[in-house]
């Protein structure tokens, strides 16, 4: 089934799954696609390995809250702050949390990135900062890759001329949320890992940086942790 099918069928039915969980979806929220999940389970054992007795997690750039809702089921103790800067994706990230009962230990706000928690005092306190940004060109999406903005918002996907505008701007303000020790993860597009990778060295606030694969050996998912 082409990836078009699969998204007009998402749609058409109103939801999906997601790690194992029923998620209610709608034009205007990215479908989540299966391929995250592998930023879920990397977050998910992140905290194992951390032990906390109540972490506190970050998911930027939520877009149907799949990740917030998957990491507050599978990390029952997590607290979960989400954020988003479109209208459709706070809907329909406010409507999974109402969906799973998670409104005591997952909120959803609306901004542009970090500035969506401003006034929360969350500086320095968080463990964890998951963030699956749009990572595709500005050039590509005039070109091969156009056929994505014909279902799904455009926001979901415009990066940049490089594809790497957002993951550039959580690199320069993660440092100031995460406490020390805390570990920062993105999922990335095929091929760009490594540059994700050095982004990070260059920022001089994070070290272990290290690339997770697919079942294709491919680096999807990138981690870095703050220096203690």
């Amino acid at each position: 089934m082409s990836e078009e099918i699969s998204v007009a069928e998402a749609y058409r039915k109103g939801r999906t799954i997601f790690m194992g969980l029923e998620l209610l979806i709608a034009p205007g929220a990215l479908v989540p696609r299966p391929e995250t999940e592998l930023l879920g389970t990397t977050a998910l054992d992140v905290l194992r390995q951390m032990n906390l007795s109540a972490p506190r997690v970050v998911d930027m750039c939520c877009g149907a809250g799949n990740l917030a809702c998957a990491i507050a089921h599978y990390a029952p103790a997590a607290q979960v702050w989400a954020s988003d800067l479109t209208d459709g994706c706070v809907e329909v990230a406010r409507r999974n949390v109402a969906h799973h009962d998670m409104a005591d230990r997952v909120s959803v706000f609306q901004g542009d990135l970090f500035s969506a928690f401003s006034g929360l005092q969350l500086d320095d306190t968080i463990d964890v900062i998951t963030c699956n940004p749009p990572y595709i060109s500005e050039k590509r999406l005039e070109g091969d890759r156009a056929r994505l903005t014909e279902l799904e918002p455009r926001e979901a996907f415009a990066a940049g001329p490089y594809g790497l505008s957002i993951h550039m701007r959580v690199i320069k303000d993660a440092p100031r949320y995460l406490r020390r020790g805390g570990i920062l993860l993105f999922e990335v597009g095929l091929g760009q890992d490594r540059q994700v990778m050095r982004l990070l060295e260059r920022s001089k606030s994070f070290e272990g940086i290290r690339a997770v694969t697919n079942q294709a050996g491919e680096g999807r998912v990138v981690v870095g942790h703050t220096r203690p």
